[in-house]
């Protein structure tokens, strides 16, 4: 691969990864949302696989395959089930409305470009250069993760944090061990079985998955 092309994928791969993230302050319908996520989960796939094909590492490569399977299709897909078709596929009153989460997005990433400038500085290569957007997702999906009210939502909110971690990973030290990803992947897998499981028996239980509604029967 030349450096030239190297170059140019790594920018898409990234450039998706972070319009993927931001789309999702944007989006409120949680099936939206969940599509989003897959096509973030392609993004990370590709930059893991541009990033193996530059160093010649066919683990590397193999192992992006199987992270952009993982978070392209089985999380999304799993998620979709745990979205009942009976039920509001809204986020209908987030704490945050939509222009200011989109403000508040790019606060986030010129906070992000700050904060990563000194690592960037120390080896700038065109994969570390794209660490601030590693850093913007995961202050993106920590936002989604405190200010929508859907569980459905905040799960999202985790697993774009974990995929932000996952790029920033392999932008700043050519990856993890295969064992460690592995490990990881199948948390998240089991943290979003487990949501599953939850959500069902809270819709039998409750009607719906709010949690601010919860709370109120709580009280």
């Amino acid at each position: 691969m030349s450096p030239s092309l190297y170059v140019h994928l790594l920018d898409l791969a990234c450039g998706a990864f972070l319009l993927t993230g931001v789309l999702v302050l944007w989006r409120r319908d949680l099936a939206a949302i969940i599509r989003l996520f897959g096509l973030q989960g392609v993004a990370l796939g590709l930059l893991i696989v541009v990033l193996g094909v530059h160093q010649g590492e066919l683990e590397v490569v193999l192992l992006g395959v199987g992270v952009g399977a993982l978070r392209a299709i089985v999380l999304p897909r799993l998620m979709g089930r745990a979205l009942s078709a009976g039920e509001e596929g809204q986020e209908a009153r987030p704490l945050v409305n939509v222009a200011t989460s989109l403000l508040v997005a790019a606060v986030l990433a010129m906070l992000a470009y700050a904060i990563s400038q000194p690592l960037v500085r120390l080896s700038p290569t065109p994969a570390t250069q794209a660490v601030p957007i590693a850093l913007t997702v995961l202050l993106v999906g920590f936002f989604v993760l405190v200010t929508r009210r859907r569980a459905l939502s905040q799960v999202v909110g985790f697993l774009l944090m974990d995929n932000a971690v996952t790029a920033a990973a392999f932008l700043t030290a050519s990856g993890v061990p295969l064992v460690v990803e592995l490990g990881v992947s199948l948390d998240v897998l089991l943290a979003v079985l487990v949501l599953k499981v939850l959500t069902t028996r809270m819709r039998a239980a409750f009607g719906g998955t709010d949690l601010d509604e919860l709370r109120e029967l709580h009280d």
